[in-house]
Protein backbone atom coordinates (compact mmCIF):
# COMPACT_ATOMS: atom_id res chain seq x y z
CA UNK A 1 0.00 0.00 0.00
CA UNK A 2 1.08 3.62 -1.20
CA UNK A 3 2.46 5.87 1.71
CA UNK A 4 1.56 9.39 1.38
CA UNK A 5 3.58 12.41 3.30
CA UNK A 6 2.68 15.96 3.21
CA UNK A 7 6.30 17.28 2.19
CA UNK A 8 6.58 21.02 3.16
CA UNK A 9 8.93 21.70 0.21
CA UNK A 10 6.44 20.62 -2.25
CA UNK A 11 3.22 21.72 -0.18
CA UNK A 12 1.50 18.67 -1.55
CA UNK A 13 0.83 15.19 -0.22
CA UNK A 14 3.62 12.86 -2.03
CA UNK A 15 3.98 9.36 -2.57
CA UNK A 16 6.55 8.25 -0.58
CA UNK A 17 9.58 5.69 -2.08
CA UNK A 18 12.74 5.85 -0.65
CA UNK A 19 15.86 6.26 -2.58
CA UNK A 20 17.27 2.63 -1.66
CA UNK A 21 14.66 0.10 -1.70
CA UNK A 22 13.52 -0.83 1.83
CA UNK A 23 15.99 1.65 4.08
CA UNK A 24 14.54 4.99 5.14
CA UNK A 25 17.73 7.88 6.28
CA UNK A 26 15.79 10.35 7.89
CA UNK A 27 16.80 13.03 10.22
CA UNK A 28 15.00 14.72 13.37
CA UNK A 29 16.10 18.20 15.17
CA UNK A 30 16.49 17.67 18.19
CA UNK A 31 16.51 19.32 21.74
CA UNK A 32 18.86 22.46 23.11
CA UNK A 33 19.56 20.79 25.64
CA UNK A 34 20.06 24.23 28.51
CA UNK A 35 16.62 23.22 30.23
CA UNK A 36 14.08 20.68 30.36
CA UNK A 37 12.03 19.79 27.52
CA UNK A 38 8.47 20.96 27.55
CA UNK A 39 5.17 18.91 26.56
CA UNK A 40 5.00 21.14 23.46
CA UNK A 41 8.81 20.44 22.88
CA UNK A 42 8.13 16.09 22.83
CA UNK A 43 4.85 16.86 20.40
CA UNK A 44 7.17 16.92 18.07
CA UNK A 45 9.56 13.65 18.85
CA UNK A 46 6.34 11.85 19.54
CA UNK A 47 5.38 12.80 16.19
CA UNK A 48 8.95 11.95 14.61
CA UNK A 49 9.04 8.55 16.17
CA UNK A 50 5.52 7.46 15.66
CA UNK A 51 6.26 8.26 12.33
CA UNK A 52 9.27 6.26 12.28
CA UNK A 53 7.30 3.57 13.51
CA UNK A 54 4.84 3.67 10.41
CA UNK A 55 7.73 3.32 8.01
CA UNK A 56 8.96 0.41 10.27
CA UNK A 57 5.48 -1.29 10.31
CA UNK A 58 5.40 -0.82 6.74
CA UNK A 59 8.35 -3.35 6.43
CA UNK A 60 11.10 -0.26 5.91
CA UNK A 61 14.46 -0.35 7.43
CA UNK A 62 14.70 3.05 9.14
CA UNK A 63 17.80 4.64 9.80
CA UNK A 64 17.38 7.88 12.21
CA UNK A 65 19.44 10.35 13.18
CA UNK A 66 18.86 12.67 15.89
CA UNK A 67 21.43 15.43 17.00
CA UNK A 68 21.92 17.14 20.17
CA UNK A 69 22.71 21.06 20.40
CA UNK A 70 25.11 21.54 23.09
CA UNK A 71 26.69 24.29 21.11
CA UNK A 72 25.58 27.00 18.88
CA UNK A 73 22.33 27.81 19.35
CA UNK A 74 21.99 31.76 20.51
CA UNK A 75 19.25 32.63 22.45
CA UNK A 76 17.80 34.41 19.30
CA UNK A 77 17.33 31.73 16.19
CA UNK A 78 18.53 34.81 14.48
CA UNK A 79 21.60 34.72 15.65
CA UNK A 80 21.84 37.36 18.37
CA UNK A 81 22.52 37.25 21.70
CA UNK A 82 24.57 34.74 23.73
CA UNK A 83 24.31 30.81 23.81
CA UNK A 84 21.67 29.31 25.24
CA UNK A 85 23.95 26.50 27.09
CA UNK A 86 26.14 29.71 28.52
CA UNK A 87 23.28 31.21 29.85
CA UNK A 88 22.34 28.06 31.82
CA UNK A 89 25.61 27.58 32.69
CA UNK A 90 26.17 31.12 34.39
CA UNK A 91 22.66 30.59 35.90
CA UNK A 92 23.48 26.88 37.60
CA UNK A 93 27.22 27.75 38.28
CA UNK A 94 28.09 24.59 36.36
CA UNK A 95 29.82 23.74 32.69
CA UNK A 96 28.37 23.85 29.71
CA UNK A 97 29.02 19.74 29.53
CA UNK A 98 27.71 19.57 32.73
CA UNK A 99 24.27 21.19 31.79
CA UNK A 100 24.10 19.17 28.67
CA UNK A 101 24.66 15.64 29.95
CA UNK A 102 22.23 16.79 32.81
CA UNK A 103 19.16 18.03 30.49
CA UNK A 104 20.14 14.93 27.90
CA UNK A 105 19.64 12.69 30.36
CA UNK A 106 16.25 14.01 31.30
CA UNK A 107 15.37 14.40 27.51
CA UNK A 108 15.97 10.82 26.95
CA UNK A 109 14.24 9.29 30.75
CA UNK A 110 10.91 11.23 29.41
CA UNK A 111 11.43 10.08 25.62
CA UNK A 112 11.46 6.27 27.16
CA UNK A 113 8.27 7.45 29.58
CA UNK A 114 6.32 8.38 26.52
CA UNK A 115 7.83 4.71 24.38
CA UNK A 116 9.83 7.11 22.12
CA UNK A 117 12.65 4.62 20.30
CA UNK A 118 15.70 5.95 21.14
CA UNK A 119 17.14 7.27 17.31
CA UNK A 120 19.71 5.16 15.57
CA UNK A 121 22.55 7.92 15.98
CA UNK A 122 22.44 10.41 18.64
CA UNK A 123 24.88 13.19 17.37
CA UNK A 124 26.09 15.68 19.81
CA UNK A 125 27.16 19.05 17.85
CA UNK A 126 30.67 19.61 20.33
CA UNK A 127 31.57 15.70 18.94
CA UNK A 128 31.31 17.17 15.31
CA UNK A 129 33.06 20.15 15.15
CA UNK A 130 35.76 18.98 12.51
CA UNK A 131 33.26 18.28 10.21
CA UNK A 132 31.38 21.56 10.09
CA UNK A 133 34.78 23.47 10.16
CA UNK A 134 35.31 21.43 6.84
CA UNK A 135 32.22 22.28 5.50
CA UNK A 136 32.29 25.84 6.19
CA UNK A 137 35.55 26.18 4.41
CA UNK A 138 34.01 24.34 1.27
CA UNK A 139 30.96 26.97 1.39
CA UNK A 140 33.83 29.53 1.30
CA UNK A 141 35.88 27.86 -1.52
CA UNK A 142 32.31 28.01 -3.61
CA UNK A 143 32.02 31.33 -3.07
CA UNK A 144 28.81 31.31 -0.83
CA UNK A 145 30.09 32.82 2.61
CA UNK A 146 32.25 35.46 3.72
CA UNK A 147 34.53 37.08 6.76
CA UNK A 148 33.26 39.80 8.96
CA UNK A 149 34.98 40.38 12.08
CA UNK A 150 32.82 38.25 14.48
CA UNK A 151 32.44 35.67 11.87
CA UNK A 152 31.98 33.61 8.91
CA UNK A 153 28.58 34.30 7.53
CA UNK A 154 26.43 32.66 4.52
CA UNK A 155 25.86 34.90 1.24
CA UNK A 156 22.45 34.30 0.90
CA UNK A 157 21.96 36.26 -2.39
CA UNK A 158 24.25 33.58 -3.41
CA UNK A 159 21.53 31.24 -3.43
CA UNK A 160 18.54 31.85 -5.49
CA UNK A 161 16.18 29.47 -4.00
CA UNK A 162 16.07 30.54 -0.55
CA UNK A 163 12.83 31.25 0.54
CA UNK A 164 11.79 27.73 -1.41
CA UNK A 165 10.69 25.88 1.94
CA UNK A 166 8.75 29.01 4.09
CA UNK A 167 7.78 31.16 1.33
CA UNK A 168 9.96 34.09 2.51
CA UNK A 169 10.89 36.72 -0.01
CA UNK A 170 14.69 38.25 -0.14
CA UNK A 171 13.40 41.62 -0.92
CA UNK A 172 10.96 41.75 1.46
CA UNK A 173 13.20 41.36 4.35
CA UNK A 174 14.68 44.36 5.29
CA UNK A 175 17.23 45.29 7.81
CA UNK A 176 16.11 45.20 11.00
CA UNK A 177 13.01 43.65 10.73
CA UNK A 178 14.03 40.07 11.51
CA UNK A 179 17.39 40.80 13.29
CA UNK A 180 19.45 43.10 14.74
CA UNK A 181 21.11 45.55 12.23
CA UNK A 182 25.50 44.12 11.35
CA UNK A 183 27.17 46.59 8.90
CA UNK A 184 29.59 44.06 8.06
CA UNK A 185 26.62 41.45 6.84
CA UNK A 186 25.87 41.96 3.02
CA UNK A 187 22.18 41.15 3.58
CA UNK A 188 20.48 41.58 7.20
CA UNK A 189 19.27 37.71 6.76
CA UNK A 190 22.61 35.89 6.24
CA UNK A 191 23.31 33.46 8.78
CA UNK A 192 26.27 32.68 11.02
CA UNK A 193 28.55 29.76 9.79
CA UNK A 194 30.97 30.07 12.63
CA UNK A 195 31.08 33.03 14.94
CA UNK A 196 34.42 34.15 16.28
CA UNK A 197 34.82 34.06 20.43
CA UNK A 198 36.28 36.61 22.78
CA UNK A 199 38.92 35.19 25.31
CA UNK A 200 36.65 34.79 28.12
CA UNK A 201 33.83 32.42 25.98
CA UNK A 202 33.65 29.03 27.65
CA UNK A 203 32.69 26.79 24.60
CA UNK A 204 35.50 27.42 21.96
CA UNK A 205 37.60 25.66 19.11
CA UNK A 206 40.83 26.09 16.84
CA UNK A 207 39.52 26.87 13.63
CA UNK A 208 41.27 28.47 9.73
CA UNK A 209 39.69 31.83 11.11
CA UNK A 210 40.76 31.78 15.29
CA UNK A 211 39.39 30.23 18.55
CA UNK A 212 35.46 29.99 17.90
CA UNK A 213 32.26 27.94 17.72
CA UNK A 214 29.57 26.90 15.33
CA UNK A 215 26.17 28.48 14.19
CA UNK A 216 23.55 26.35 14.85
CA UNK A 217 22.27 25.98 11.56
CA UNK A 218 25.66 24.48 10.35
CA UNK A 219 25.14 21.30 12.84
CA UNK A 220 22.14 19.98 11.01
CA UNK A 221 23.61 20.33 7.62
CA UNK A 222 27.02 18.44 8.63
CA UNK A 223 26.23 16.04 10.82
CA UNK A 224 23.11 15.17 8.54
CA UNK A 225 25.98 14.41 5.52
CA UNK A 226 27.98 12.47 7.68
CA UNK A 227 25.40 9.67 8.37
CA UNK A 228 23.30 9.45 6.23
CA UNK A 229 25.17 11.24 2.88
CA UNK A 230 24.69 14.33 0.84
CA UNK A 231 20.75 13.36 -0.03
CA UNK A 232 18.70 11.28 2.52
CA UNK A 233 15.14 10.54 2.30
CA UNK A 234 13.21 12.92 5.22
CA UNK A 235 13.54 15.85 7.87
CA UNK A 236 11.49 16.70 10.40
CA UNK A 237 11.13 19.69 13.21
CA UNK A 238 8.59 21.75 14.31
CA UNK A 239 6.77 24.30 12.08
CA UNK A 240 8.41 27.14 14.06
CA UNK A 241 12.44 25.69 12.15
CA UNK A 242 10.44 26.47 8.84
CA UNK A 243 11.33 30.20 8.34
CA UNK A 244 14.82 30.07 9.53
CA UNK A 245 16.37 26.86 10.63
CA UNK A 246 15.59 24.51 7.92
CA UNK A 247 15.72 27.15 5.53
CA UNK A 248 19.16 28.10 6.66
CA UNK A 249 20.14 24.04 6.50
CA UNK A 250 18.50 23.69 2.68
CA UNK A 251 20.79 26.83 1.64
CA UNK A 252 24.05 25.98 3.18
CA UNK A 253 23.75 22.10 1.74
CA UNK A 254 22.20 22.79 -1.34
CA UNK A 255 25.07 25.22 -1.64
CA UNK A 256 27.63 22.38 -1.13
CA UNK A 257 25.56 19.50 -2.96
CA UNK A 258 23.09 21.33 -5.67
CA UNK A 259 20.43 20.34 -4.09
CA UNK A 260 18.32 20.22 -0.59
CA UNK A 261 19.25 17.61 1.86
CA UNK A 262 16.03 15.79 2.44
CA UNK A 263 13.50 15.07 -0.45
CA UNK A 264 10.58 15.21 2.13
CA UNK A 265 10.73 17.95 4.99
CA UNK A 266 7.53 17.00 7.50
CA UNK A 267 6.88 19.75 10.12
CA UNK A 268 4.33 18.71 13.42
CA UNK A 269 2.05 22.25 14.01
CA UNK A 270 2.48 24.23 17.44
CA UNK A 271 0.84 23.08 20.62
CA UNK A 272 -1.52 25.50 22.62
CA UNK A 273 -2.09 25.36 26.30
CA UNK A 274 -5.49 26.92 27.12
CA UNK A 275 -5.88 28.04 23.84
CA UNK A 276 -2.91 30.30 23.80
CA UNK A 277 0.63 30.33 23.22
CA UNK A 278 3.03 28.03 25.82
CA UNK A 279 5.19 30.40 27.68
CA UNK A 280 7.46 30.66 30.75
CA UNK A 281 6.02 34.40 32.04
CA UNK A 282 2.67 33.06 31.45
CA UNK A 283 3.48 30.31 33.86
CA UNK A 284 2.18 27.51 31.30
CA UNK A 285 5.00 25.71 30.32
CA UNK A 286 4.85 21.83 31.50
CA UNK A 287 7.02 19.37 31.52
CA UNK A 288 6.44 15.46 31.50
CA UNK A 289 7.31 15.85 35.22
CA UNK A 290 4.70 18.04 35.82
CA UNK A 291 2.22 15.82 34.64
CA UNK A 292 3.28 12.88 36.54
CA UNK A 293 2.61 15.12 39.81
CA UNK A 294 -0.59 16.17 38.88
CA UNK A 295 -1.33 11.77 38.72
CA UNK A 296 -1.33 11.39 34.68
CA UNK A 297 0.69 8.27 33.71
CA UNK A 298 2.92 9.96 30.43
CA UNK A 299 1.27 7.66 27.88
CA UNK A 300 -1.68 9.66 28.38
CA UNK A 301 -0.02 12.67 26.84
CA UNK A 302 1.20 10.45 23.77
CA UNK A 303 -2.79 9.24 23.76
CA UNK A 304 -3.76 12.79 23.46
CA UNK A 305 -1.05 13.72 20.83
CA UNK A 306 -2.29 10.91 18.51
CA UNK A 307 -6.51 12.00 18.71
CA UNK A 308 -5.46 15.57 16.35
CA UNK A 309 -3.27 15.40 12.89
CA UNK A 310 0.16 16.35 13.46
CA UNK A 311 -0.12 19.08 10.67
CA UNK A 312 -3.39 20.63 13.09
CA UNK A 313 -2.47 22.61 16.07
CA UNK A 314 -3.45 21.06 19.46
CA UNK A 315 -5.04 22.87 22.26
CA UNK A 316 -3.71 21.08 25.82
CA UNK A 317 -5.82 21.57 28.91
CA UNK A 318 -5.84 19.80 31.94
CA UNK A 319 -9.69 18.65 31.14
CA UNK A 320 -8.29 17.22 27.57
CA UNK A 321 -5.70 15.40 29.06
CA UNK A 322 -8.08 13.99 31.78
CA UNK A 323 -10.28 12.93 29.20
CA UNK A 324 -7.12 10.83 27.30
CA UNK A 325 -5.90 9.33 30.44
CA UNK A 326 -9.51 7.82 30.63
CA UNK A 327 -9.87 7.00 27.80
CA UNK A 328 -6.46 5.50 27.19
CA UNK A 329 -7.31 3.26 30.46
CA UNK A 330 -10.69 2.39 28.65
CA UNK A 331 -8.93 1.13 25.71
CA UNK A 332 -6.34 -0.81 27.67
CA UNK A 333 -9.25 -2.41 29.54
CA UNK A 334 -10.80 -3.73 26.35
CA UNK A 335 -7.88 -4.86 24.93
CA UNK A 336 -6.79 -6.97 27.54
CA UNK A 337 -9.85 -8.45 28.47
CA UNK A 338 -10.29 -9.50 24.82
CA UNK A 339 -7.20 -11.86 25.55
CA UNK A 340 -9.31 -14.18 27.46
CA UNK A 341 -12.41 -14.24 25.05
CA UNK A 342 -12.90 -17.14 22.17
CA UNK A 343 -12.94 -15.51 18.49
CA UNK A 344 -15.99 -15.66 16.19
CA UNK A 345 -16.26 -17.43 13.11
CA UNK A 346 -16.57 -14.03 11.44
CA UNK A 347 -14.01 -12.30 13.63
CA UNK A 348 -10.56 -13.22 10.99
CA UNK A 349 -12.54 -11.78 7.84
CA UNK A 350 -13.49 -8.36 10.17
CA UNK A 351 -10.19 -8.62 11.66
CA UNK A 352 -8.54 -8.62 8.17
CA UNK A 353 -10.70 -5.55 6.91
CA UNK A 354 -10.16 -3.52 10.01
CA UNK A 355 -6.05 -4.60 9.53
CA UNK A 356 -6.49 -2.86 6.15
CA UNK A 357 -8.46 -0.07 7.49
CA UNK A 358 -5.89 0.95 10.26
CA UNK A 359 -2.59 0.77 7.46
CA UNK A 360 -4.63 3.15 5.03
CA UNK A 361 -5.02 5.36 7.32
CA UNK A 362 -1.52 5.85 8.90
CA UNK A 363 -0.02 5.88 5.45
CA UNK A 364 -2.23 8.74 4.39
CA UNK A 365 -0.36 11.17 5.99
CA UNK A 366 -0.49 9.83 9.41
CA UNK A 367 -3.95 10.43 10.07
CA UNK A 368 -3.59 9.21 13.76
CA UNK A 369 -7.06 10.56 14.55
CA UNK A 370 -8.52 7.94 11.77
CA UNK A 371 -6.41 5.48 13.22
CA UNK A 372 -7.23 5.61 16.56
CA UNK A 373 -11.08 5.72 15.67
CA UNK A 374 -10.15 2.09 14.04
CA UNK A 375 -9.12 0.56 17.34
CA UNK A 376 -12.02 1.60 18.99
CA UNK A 377 -14.23 0.45 16.41
CA UNK A 378 -12.50 -2.82 16.48
CA UNK A 379 -12.63 -2.61 19.87
CA UNK A 380 -16.34 -2.87 20.08
CA UNK A 381 -17.10 -5.12 17.74
CA UNK A 382 -17.37 -8.91 18.27
CA UNK A 383 -13.69 -9.89 17.55
CA UNK A 384 -12.79 -12.02 20.25
CA UNK A 385 -9.25 -12.36 21.12
CA UNK A 386 -8.60 -11.58 17.23
CA UNK A 387 -8.84 -7.80 18.68
CA UNK A 388 -6.27 -8.89 21.42
CA UNK A 389 -3.86 -9.81 18.01
CA UNK A 390 -4.60 -6.51 16.49
CA UNK A 391 -4.21 -4.30 19.27
CA UNK A 392 -0.66 -5.91 20.06
CA UNK A 393 -0.18 -5.17 15.91
CA UNK A 394 -1.18 -1.67 16.32
CA UNK A 395 0.57 -0.94 18.84
CA UNK A 396 4.02 -1.00 17.34
CA UNK A 397 2.65 1.98 15.23
CA UNK A 398 0.78 3.85 18.66
CA UNK A 399 3.39 2.89 21.04
CA UNK A 400 0.35 3.05 24.20
CA UNK A 401 1.28 -0.41 25.82
CA UNK A 402 -2.00 -1.53 24.85
CA UNK A 403 -1.74 -4.93 25.86
CA UNK A 404 0.00 -4.47 29.69
CA UNK A 405 -0.31 -1.32 30.56
CA UNK A 406 -1.84 -0.04 33.80
CA UNK A 407 -5.82 -0.18 33.19
CA UNK A 408 -6.92 1.51 36.23
CA UNK A 409 -5.63 5.13 37.89
CA UNK A 410 -3.73 5.75 40.78
CA UNK A 411 -5.87 6.06 43.69
CA UNK A 412 -4.59 8.60 46.11
CA UNK A 413 -3.92 8.09 49.53
CA UNK A 414 -5.98 9.46 52.82
CA UNK A 415 -4.13 10.89 55.65
CA UNK A 416 -5.44 8.01 57.96
CA UNK A 417 -4.01 5.03 55.15
CA UNK A 418 -0.79 6.89 56.01
CA UNK A 419 1.90 5.54 58.29
CA UNK A 420 2.34 8.30 61.23
CA UNK A 421 6.30 8.56 60.22
CA UNK A 422 4.98 9.43 56.33
CA UNK A 423 2.22 11.81 57.12
CA UNK A 424 4.52 13.84 59.86
CA UNK A 425 6.88 14.34 56.70
CA UNK A 426 3.95 15.75 54.67
CA UNK A 427 2.90 17.94 57.22
CA UNK A 428 6.50 19.12 57.48
CA UNK A 429 6.62 19.68 53.88
CA UNK A 430 3.25 21.65 53.67
CA UNK A 431 4.77 24.22 56.33
CA UNK A 432 8.33 24.16 54.30
CA UNK A 433 5.90 25.16 51.34
CA UNK A 434 4.05 27.57 52.94
CA UNK A 435 7.31 29.38 54.11
CA UNK A 436 8.20 29.07 50.81
CA UNK A 437 11.25 27.09 51.85
CA UNK A 438 11.51 25.46 48.37
CA UNK A 439 14.79 23.38 49.13
CA UNK A 440 13.51 21.52 52.43
CA UNK A 441 10.06 21.39 50.32
CA UNK A 442 11.92 19.81 47.38
CA UNK A 443 14.44 17.45 50.14
CA UNK A 444 11.45 16.27 51.53
CA UNK A 445 9.46 15.56 48.94
CA UNK A 446 12.80 13.00 47.52
CA UNK A 447 12.57 11.75 50.79
CA UNK A 448 9.25 10.90 51.20
CA UNK A 449 10.02 9.18 47.41
CA UNK A 450 12.90 7.00 48.50
CA UNK A 451 10.09 5.82 51.10
CA UNK A 452 7.99 5.06 48.27
CA UNK A 453 5.66 7.54 48.39
CA UNK A 454 4.90 9.94 44.97
CA UNK A 455 3.60 13.31 46.41
CA UNK A 456 1.95 15.38 43.65
CA UNK A 457 1.31 18.88 44.66
CA UNK A 458 -2.32 19.82 42.32
CA UNK A 459 -4.67 22.28 41.92
CA UNK A 460 -6.71 20.61 44.49
CA UNK A 461 -4.05 20.01 47.10
CA UNK A 462 -1.79 18.13 47.43
CA UNK A 463 -1.78 14.33 46.10
CA UNK A 464 0.12 11.34 47.97
CA UNK A 465 0.19 7.73 46.10
CA UNK A 466 2.61 4.91 46.51
CA UNK A 467 5.31 4.67 44.10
Amino acid sequence: MQIQLYNTLTRAKDTFEPLQPGQVGMYTCGPTVYGYASIGNMRAYIFADTLRRMLEFNGLKVKMVMNITDVGHLVSDEDEGEDKMLVTARREQKSPWEIAAYYADVFFKDGEKLCIKRPTVVAWATKHIAEMIAMVEELLERGYAYETSDGIYFDISKYPEYGRLSGLKLEEQKAGARVEVNVEKRHPADFALWKKAPKEHIMQWPSPWGMGYPGWHIECSAMGRKYLGDLFDIHTGGADHIPVHHENEIAQTAACTGEPPARFWLHNEFLLVDGGKMSKSLGNVYTISDLEERGFEPLSYRYFCHNAHYRRQLNFTWSALEAAQKGLLSLRRSVQQSAKQSAPAAAAAKAAEYRQAFLAAINDDLNLPRAIAIVWEASRDELGNEFFALAQEWDQVLGLNLASGAIEEDRSLTEEELPDEVLALVKKRAAARAAKNWAESDALRQQLQEMGYMVQDTAQGTVIKRV
